[in-house]
């Protein structure tokens, strides 16, 4: 009786890590959907974590480094086999025993939000570098065994993926992110462009000069050649996850036509992937994937 409880306990805290990704996390959540279902769950366990981590920073309460403190110690109580009643946290520490996913790259995680609560600008690439690393490019080396690679030199490009999706939030969050105090693109890049904070909070208000609109199509060809670079990796996973990321990758890379589209303006705006143009690129990846699945089965 008390495995059938324990079992039910834990598909409940996935079924909550599913309604996490569902709800916060659409474009990624649809694309989860062309993996295996056995799959998915750790997807959505993961997802789920890096969700409550980002609330406590984007939405702090009295003592955010408290609660990020505190949530460290109970992931690694979890992942030594102690109780939690974090539903997340149980799916999570069950995932990354069944995966073998490695520990440290959760202290990696939680030190860039960490940051979130000090670091408001960055002046060059190399900071931010530090930042996008820890908090986009260790989710996609967490994923890895997971989705299943055919060679170990999957790891770089499965980080570079994950740094470009990274950059691509900040370039669609532009706005949002400037009323939490922060601007994550470089100083010295929006400096070329004789862009700065005052300039970007005039037009939150106003909307974006050409200045502005310039220095946002440089890094939207930025996060394009982060794409570019990445794609290689995705021949490197198991034929069976290859639908998944690759339907991701061209989901995401959506957010920037749609940037583009709107004349480059991330201050007055969010750009959201329309549903029809979401259609096109999902019907396509559910073909190849079930296509890799009944190779796999051959």
């Amino acid at each position: 009786m008390g495995r059938v409880r324990a079992l039910t306990t834990l598909d409940s805290a996935y079924a909550g890590s599913r309604a996490i990704n569902a709800h916060h996390g659409r474009t990624y959540y649809l694309a989860t959907r062309l993996l295996p279902p056995s799959r998915r769950p750790a997807v959505h366990a993961l997802y789920g974590f890096a969700r409550v981590a980002d609330e406590i920073v984007d939405n702090p309460g009295v003592d955010p480094a408290g609660e990020l403190l505190a949530l460290e110690r109970a992931l690694n109580d979890a992942f030594d086999g102690g109780a939690t009643g974090h539903p997340v946290l149980l799916a999570l520490a069950d995932t990354v025993r069944h995966w073998d996913i490695d520990r440290d790259l959760f202290s990696v995680f939680l030190n860039s939000m960490r940051m979130d609560l000090t670091v408001t600008d960055y002046a060059n690439l190399d900071e931010l570098a530090e930042y996008t690393h820890g908090s986009a490019g260790v989710i996609g080396l967490m994923l890895l065994p997971v989705l299943g690679t055919v060679s170990p030199d999957a790891a770089p490009y499965a980080a570079a993926l994950g740094e470009a999706f990274q950059l691509t939030n900040f370039l669609r969050d532009v706005g949002e992110d400037l009323d939490r105090g922060r601007v994550y693109l470089p100083a010295d890049h929006l400096a070329a462009f004789g862009v700065d904070r005052e300039r970007l909070t005039w037009a939150r208000m106003n909307g974006p000069d050409r200045a502005i609109r310039r220095a946002v199509a440089h890094f939207a060809a930025m996060a394009h050649a982060g794409y570019r670079a990445a794609e290689p990796g995705i021949a490197l996973l198991d034929p069976v996850s290859r639908p998944c990321v690759a339907t991701a990758a061209r989901l995401y890379r959506a957010i920037l036509d749609e940037i583009a589209a709107a004349g480059y303006d991330v201050l007055t705006r969010r750009a959201v992937v329309p549903a029809g143009r979401k259609a096109s690129v999902v019907v396509p990846g559910v073909a190849r994937c079930v296509l890799a699945r009944l190779r796999g089965t051959q």
